[in-house]
């Protein structure tokens, strides 16, 4: 309807990992229904170029939000301490992987992946959480994975980060319905990301195959849809957790994984 208000004017949202990828995609998204965006990452140069396309698009379409780049380390704690905390709308994304058999995997690698992974959205949650129950609205967004769901081998890290990921957007969902907030996860599949392709040749070299069969043979073999997930369905999902059939949408995982967890 003409005249009628971006459903997210005046509110604030916080996006990890916003400077590629999903995160990028939400980040745009939430920008396009109003929001000012902060847009958190350590890539300050993806940071710019999600701004810069936003602020474009705002000059075409003047009811569009805003994006606030805010460079973080976010394996960082005292760093994610110091990010913003009186926002609306919270979308956990951030994330890395790393391919290795347990008995080889690296404690260092997986202590930071369960950081950046679990503990920062648990960090990042708990310092919203009073803004969100004092204007008694809020929404916090996770994206977890088919991972947060089923296990692959040779991504323990990963893995547990996800399933840990499920239980604490449960528990935040419990306890902030009361208070008009609520807590979800999305669980994508394979997303054409920089993530997911920078772990082909780890894939490859994990499963011992040639790098050009990993998509095939690995990363679609367990889906019924044959094809890498786009990075703005991701961003449809997420608005459905903020948009207006949201109230009542909690403690969820909403997979978006091509019919893998069908199985």
């Amino acid at each position: 309807m003409a005249g009628t208000s971006p459903p997210l004017e005046g509110r604030t949202a916080l996006v990890t990992g916003a400077g590629s990828g999903i995160g990028a995609a939400i980040t745009r998204r939430l920008a396009a229904d109003g929001a000012t965006v902060l847009a958190v990452d350590l890539d300050a140069a993806g940071l710019d170029a999600v701004a810069e396309a936003v602020a474009a698009e705002r000059s075409a379409r003047p009811s569009t939000g805003s994006v606030e780049p805010v460079v973080c380390d976010l394996s960082d704690t005292t760093a994610v301490d110091g990010l913003p905390a009186a926002v609306d709308v919270l979308v956990n994304n951030a994330g890395r992987q790393h391919v290795a058999p347990l008995h080889e995997f690296d404690p260092a690698i997986f202590s930071q992946i369960l950081t950046i992974m679990l503990e920062t959205p648990f960090r990042l949650i708990r310092a919203a959480l009073p803004t969100m129950y004092e204007r008694g609205w809020g929404r916090v967004i996770n994206i977890s994975s088919v991972h947060g769901l089923r296990a692959s081998p040779f991504k323990s890290a990963y893995v547990t980060a996800k399933h840990g990921l499920e239980g604490l957007s449960k528990v935040a969902a419990l306890e902030g319905a009361a208070h008009g907030v609520t807590s979800n996860c999305i669980n994508p599949a394979y997303v054409r990301t920089p993530l997911v392709e920078a772990q082909i040749a780890d894939q490859a070299r994990a499963h011992g195959i040639d790098p050009g069969e990993v998509v095939e043979q690995i990363m679609l073999t367990p889906v019924a849809v044959k094809r890498l997930i786009e990075p703005d369905e991701v961003a449809e999902l997420a608005a459905v957790l903020y948009g207006p059939a949201s109230a009542s949408i909690t403690g969820a995982s909403l997979s978006q994984d091509g019919g893998w967890t069908a199985r």
